[in-house]
Order: structure tokens, then C-alpha cells, then sequence
């Protein structure tokens, strides 16, 4: 906390009941301050009284934002704010918008499940320092009461630029877990959330504007597979009671994630020719990078292809034709519009649909 002008207390961001967001920063010798946030085109353009920067935010959806601020074009974090995205290329503050009452993604007076966190020597991913890769698994409430249950199995994947903590420290993947399983609206599973990464050299990509962009993600997106199922997958079923057949095996994956889900899920072939997952589902994904299948929809048997993106999401046209491709090989898609662009409201709500969908 700070003060400042009668020693008022300096709050950033300073959340408004309709969900406006008011930022501080307290600098003198600069010439402008930025507010990049989530899902806005343009940043925010701040202004300066005595001392102390300011802008306020048109309503926001609730949801989970990050943001930071450019200081003569340098980013910076929120000082006055200690919740930060943990992040290998963006420097970005967390804000987080709630709705009129609790949604999904936040922690309620429910049974909470445990999320374990796991390291592993990858021999597979290029580039993690000493080897040392990771992977967090979320188990829900009664897993150790119930050791006669054999539980299904979703992996959940990040977006580029993210690890494997995203889809909890900024999803609440593990709270909208908690709250479907005791409103009786998503099945008791074990959710899988590993570091998505094949070569760990694409993190430095910011994106499709930077030079190589296009190769590294297509690189990084169809080795992966061997990382999930030789690596990940096999200490998860030695670990965990889950199911080790194709109908209780769930893939899905935002952004960059959601392009790895559809590759493996549409482009691998289990030992009876239908892949190793039934159930797929992908959130914003990077479509322009996924190969088409070559097989057809009816002989890859899926139980669900679940494939979403915000209306305001510049991936949203790439998302529709990809849709339409596969329904032209014979594909059943569930085609869903969210609103919003590229940004954590649309994915938590995602998540909250797909899962109600699952085995």
C-alpha cells in the first residue's frame, strides 16, 4: 500500500460494482503510462495528478485479467498489487473480476479436492534447465476416502507462454472441479495439467508477428504427443486410479493447448485405429496450426469434439473454417461462441461447459 496527496490510501486496481476497473500508479519524471489489458485492443492511456497515474476501465466481464503497465514503453507490474501470472515471456499483474454472485471458477463452501504438483526428468522436452519438467494433478473430494474407485482422466493444456500452474492459479480449473462434482452437474475425474512444451525455445515467441512464429508453434504442437503419452501419461496411470481406456480418457487445451488437443486428438490413432481419447475439446484454439485428419469422422468413434472461441477472438474465423472442414469429413462438432476475445473469461466459462459434457 501507498499514500499520497492527505495521506490517502492508493489502491490498484480498485474494483467497481459494475465491474469497471480503476488503476494507480504513483510515478513523477515519466512522459506516459499504458494499461495493456486483457481482451482491449489498444491499451488503456493513463493520466497524471500530482504524482499519481490513473485510468478507469469500461465494465468488464467476470473473470480473471491480467495486465501491466508500460512506463515510457517498459513493462512493468503493479506495485500495489501482489497477485501475478506466472508467466516465461509477459510480465503481467492478475486482476480478478467477480460476477453478482459466485461463479464457477471461485473457491466456495463446497468439499475442495487436493492439487499435487510433480516433477519429472524429461528426456523428451528440449531445453528445461537440468532437464526438470512438471506436471500438476488436480484429484476430487472423497479420492482418498474411495480407494475402491477407478476415476476418468482429463488433461487440460496450456497456452503459449504459460506453464503448468495456469489452468489453477488463473483458471480456477481445480474450484470449478470442486463446485460442478457438489452441485451434481460434472462426474468425480482426475484432471491432468502438464507443461505443454516440446522445445522450450518457442516461449520466447510473443506472437504471429514475430519472425518464425508459424514453425515453432506447428513444431511444438504434434511432438508433443509423444511427451503426454510415453512420459506424462504413463506415471499418471502408475500414480493415480484412473481409467486407462479411450472412453475415460478427456484432451482439451486453450489457445495453444487447444491446437495440441485437436492434433492429438483428430491425428493419433490408438491400437484399434480411433485415437486414444474420446472426448475433445478445444478452447480458442490455434486452428491455422492443426493438420486436418485424414480419417474420417465415423471411424474415429469421438464421444464429444467440443470446439469453442470468443466472438471478439481474431482466432474466431480460423476456428469456424476448421469446423466446417471437419464437418465435411463426416465430423459431429459442437461449435460453441463465447463472448469475449482471447482472453481467461472466455476460457473459464469454456471449461465450466465441457466438463458438464464429460463421461
Amino acid at each position: 500500500m501507498a499514500t499520497f496527496g492527505q495521506g490517502t490510501v492508493l489502491v490498484s486496481p480498485e474494483l467497481h460494482q459494475d465491474g469497471r476497473l480503476t488503476f494507480r500508479l504513483e510515478r513523477s519524471g515519466v512522459h506516459e503510462v499504458l494499461v495493456p489489458l486483457a481482451g482491449l485492443e489498444k491499451p488503456l492511456k493513463m493520466t497524471e495528478a500530482q504524482g499519481v497515474w490513473s485510468v478507469t476501465s469500461a465494465p468488464l466481464l467476470p473473470g480473471t485479467y491480467w495486465y501491466s503497465f508500460l512506463v515510457d514503453g517498459k513493462a512493468e507490474l503493479d506495485p500495489l498489487n501482489q497477485d501475478v501470472i506466472p508467466s516465461y515471456t509477459f510480465l503481467n499483474s492478475v486482476v480478478r473480476v467477480p460476477g453478482p454472485g459466485p461463479s464457477p471458477w471461485e473457491r466456495t463452501d463446497v468439499p475442495h479436492g487436493e492439487v499435487h504438483h510433480h516433477f519429472y526428468e524429461s528426456k523428451l522436452v528440449k531445453g528445461l534447465p537440468g532437464g526438470r519438467s512438471e506436471y500438476f494433478v488436480y484429484t476430487p473430494p472423497g479420492y482418498e476416502a474411495h480407494r475402491s474407485t477407478t476415476y476418468p482422466i482429463l488433461y487440460l493444456l496450456h497456452g503459449l507462454s504459460e506453464g503448468a500452474a495456469d489452468w489453477t492459479v488463473m483458471g480456477g480449473a481445480n474450484f470449478v472441479l470442486d463446485n460442478l462434482i457438489a452441485q451434481g452437474k460434472a462426474k468425480p475425474m482426475v484432471v491432468v495439467m502438464p507443461l505443454g512444451y516440446t522445445d522450450m525455445a518457442v516461449v520466447r515467441m510473443k506472437g504471429p508477428s514475430d519472425k518464425g512464429f508459424g514453425p515453432a508453434i506447428t513444431a511444438n504442437i504434434a511432438p508433443f504427443r509423444e511427451v503426454l503419452l510415453n512420459e506424462i501419461a504413463p506415471r499418471i496411470e502408475a500414480e493415480y486410479r484412473v481409467m486407462k481406456t479411450r472412453d475415460g480418457r478427456a484432451l482439451a487445451g486453450l489457445s495453444m493447448g487447444g491446437a495440441q488437443s485437436l492434433h492429438m486428438g483428430l491425428n493419433s490413432a490408438g491400437q484399434d485405429g480411433t485415437g486414444e481419447f474420446a472426448w475433445i475439446g478445444a478452447f480458442s484454439a490455434g486452428t491455422p496450426y492443426v493438420k486436418l485428419p485424414s480419417v474420417s469422422g465415423p471411424a474415429r468413434k469421438l464421444r464429444l469434439l467440443w470446439i469453442g472461441c470468443g466472438t471478439g477472438d481474431a482466432l474466431l474465423e480460423p476456428n469456424r473454417k476448421f469446423i466446417q472442414d471437419l464437418q465435411q469429413l463426416g465430423y459431429t462438432v459442437k461449435p460453441v461462441e463465447t463472448p469475449g476475445a482471447h482472453i481467461w473469461p472466455v476460457w473459464q466459462r469454456n471449461l465450466v461447459d465441457f466438463v458438464q459434457l464429460l463421461f
